[in-house]
């Protein structure tokens, strides 16, 4: 088992309250509060409702993990109240000659070419270096469409890298990532690291399809002057098709699985089992028993599937 240390630190959960959270999302937000307590951290939440939200979602997800027996230490941080601080980022890097307008579309972007290595997706710098005629050319067509500008980061396009405590040395591509969309909202990137800086949060745990973000987060943090954070990223729960789950797959949700008849006692059990340390001690049956028996050491990285109940 890890030990416990107190570190003086934060771990985090960070949903978006677009709907009811999977048993994929819970088994993350439950190992995020797990190491949390495990190293002696806070365990935050944050509410990132910046785009797709759904009334009475937050609350929900809250419920069901107080349900789980997990309460976020301090009250949870919402990014919508939080525009003023990510305008404030992005003026310090536009001091420093880091920001410019892109006025690119999705469309423009796939068909454009791209440099030789550049991974599927990457922006290959269509307005990196336009001239002030064609930047003023640019916001007349976006302004006529009643579009405007998104804004990106003038980066150095390297790889770069991060340490990861599960998956060891990540690397990627930091391309010229946005800061803030065409449509006026702020960006994953930008929000994530000015927050987690904020909260002083110091450990990231969450899904392994974000890995290859977490190199650009990094990146992004040492330009605004922030802490680099230490990154654990775990592995997904799949549909039975090897898709990442999802809602339309069946009783994939808390209280879809609590209707079907599933106690707290029988998710905690499904825990044990999709990690991997159901052949190790008692069966789990709360969250306490997650924290004496999980050994981030001895966690697997394949995904787990998850095939759901169906109703009698």
């Amino acid at each position: 088992m890890t030990g416990t240390h107190s570190v003086g630190g934060a771990g985090r959960f960070a949903p978006s309250p677009s709907g009811d959270l999977h048993i994929g999302n819970i088994r993350t937000g439950l190992l995020s509060y797990v190491r949390a307590r495990q190293t002696g951290r806070r365990f935050l939440w944050r509410v990132e409702d910046l785009d797709r939200v759904k009334t009475g979602a937050a609350d929900s997800q809250l419920e069901v993990f107080a349900d789980l027996g997990v309460v976020p230490d301090e009250r949870p941080l919402v990014q919508s109240a939080r525009t003023a601080e990510y305008s404030d980022a992005i003026a310090r890097l536009a001091a420093d000659g880091l920001v410019y307008e892109c006025y690119c579309s999705r469309k423009d972007i796939a068909q454009a070419p791209s440099a030789p290595h550049a991974p599927p997706g990457a922006y290959p710098g269509t307005c990196r270096s336009l001239g002030e005629g064609e930047r003023e050319s640019a916001r007349r067509r976006l302004e006529a469409n009643n579009r405007q500008p998104a804004l990106r980061l003038r980066t150095d396009n390297r790889e770069h890298s991060i340490t990861d405590v599960l998956l060891g040395r990540v690397e990627a591509l930091v391309d010229d990532l946005v800061l803030r969309r065409g449509d006026g909202v702020y960006a994953y990137n930008l929000t994530v690291v000015v927050d987690d800086a904020e909260s002083g949060i110091d450990e990231i745990l969450r899904g392994d399809d974000l890995a290859s973000s977490a190199p650009r987060q990094a990146y992004l943090a040492q330009l605004l002057g922030l802490p680099a954070p230490g990154w654990v990223h775990v592995p997904l729960v799949l549909n039975d098709s090897g898709q990442r789950l999802a809602k339309r797959d069946g009783a994939v949700t808390y209280q879809q699985l609590r209707s079907l008849g599933w106690s707290v006692e029988d998710v905690f059990a499904w825990m044990q089992q999709s990690l991997g340390f159901d052949g190790t001690g008692s069966r789990w049956r709360y969250v306490d028993d997650m924290i004496r028996s999980v050994d981030f050491t001895g966690m697997p990285t394949a995904p787990t599937v998850f095939v759901p109940p169906v109703g009698g």
